[in-house]
């Protein structure tokens, strides 16, 4: 399983995922590119931002990734579904 399949995985169980999450659960520091990689297969996604202060008292945020929809794409996607036959 490649990066952005993981990452699409991740998002189907848990509802959402930070940059933090993706390195610390899945080994993938690059969430951004992955996100973008799934946006062009179609996949749609909302982000929202997560306003904290840090323990040295500046501010600072963190994206937080949601998946909206998902299309269903060719067979061995995760996202796809295959039609079974009787």
């Amino acid at each position: 399983m490649n990066q952005r399949d993981k990452v699409l995985e991740y998002l189907k169980e848990n509802g959402s995922i930070t940059s933090w999450a993706a390195y610390q659960d899945l080994g993938v520091t690059q969430l951004a590119t992955r996100i973008f990689e799934l946006k062009e297969k179609g996949y749609k996604f909302r982000k929202e931002k997560v306003f904290f202060t840090t323990r040295l008292g500046r501010k600072s945020f963190y994206e937080e990734y949601y998946l909206d929809e998902y299309k269903h794409t060719q067979e061995g996607d995760i996202g796809s579904r295959q039609a079974h036959s009787a």
